[in-house]
């Protein structure tokens, strides 16, 4: 993890951020954090937004609180109770066949004046 003193900077912030690999940098000013630079490369926009929006990181500690105080059930205990309430697969339909039109109607509609089918 590097750090810059935002008074020493030499370069924009978009050339530290271009020269990022794997690793953070961290924004200082006057000793005290303000930001960090990080690297996104396997990360989408919607990842990004969600992980700082206070609801959703509300809903996240609730879900970690229930699970911690025994209030969820396991994937498992589910799958096994809607195999319960769940009907049996109903058995396929067998398939229509469609109809094609035959050259004798062909040739009754050429016959009647239209132009024939082709």
């Amino acid at each position: 993890m590097k750090t810059i003193k935002l008074s020493q900077a030499s370069r924009p912030l978009a050339e530290y951020a271009a020269d990022l690999r794997d690793e953070i940098v961290v924004l200082t000013d006057r000793n005290r954090v303000i930001a960090a630079i990080v690297p996104l490369k396997k990360t989408d926009r919607e990842s990004v937004a969600l992980s700082g929006h206070p609801e959703f990181l509300e809903i996240i500690e609730r879900s970690r609180a229930d699970f911690r105080s025994g209030r969820v059930i396991s994937l498992e205990a589910m799958k096994n109770q809607l195999k319960v309430r769940l009907s049996p697969p109903k058995a396929p339909q067998p398939k229509t066949r469609v109809r094609r039109k035959t050259k004798s109607k062909r040739r009754s509609r050429a016959a009647r004046g239209r132009a024939p089918i082709r």
